[in-house]
């Protein structure tokens, strides 16, 4: 697999998974630092949804035609979690700057971490 980096956003493999997290294979960001990337066979993410009727403040709107993604979507900063490489089906594109900036300020607020 190419290097992934902090921003690409892959086709993810979701299952199985319980209760309220999120199912299936769908699109996600990686929000892990690119040292973790190289050397880790464990990257951490956050998924990506098609359903905006609500974006909370620890979400990230992005819009349609980003990152390869081809509708207006949001990402679940709340739904972060650590998946192996393996889970990684297919690289669809990468987020810009100004994205993983508002990904990067969504996931302090939502591991209240300062600073």
């Amino acid at each position: 697999m190419e290097l992934i980096k902090q921003g690409d956003v892959f086709l993810v493999n979701f299952g199985p998974s319980m209760g309220a997290e999120v199912k299936k294979i769908r699109p996600a960001v990686v929000v892990s630092n690119d040292i973790n990337n190289e050397y880790s066979p464990i990257v951490s993410i956050a998924p990506i949804t098609s359903n905006v009727t609500r974006v909370y403040s620890f979400e990230v709107e992005i819009p349609a035609g980003t990152a390869g993604l081809t509708s207006r979507s949001k990402i679940m900063v709340n739904q972060t979690r650590a998946v192996d490489k393996l889970r990684l089906v297919q690289f669809i594109g990468s987020l810009p700057a100004a994205s993983m900036t508002q990904v990067k300020a969504a996931l302090k607020l939502h591991y209240d971490i300062s600073g």
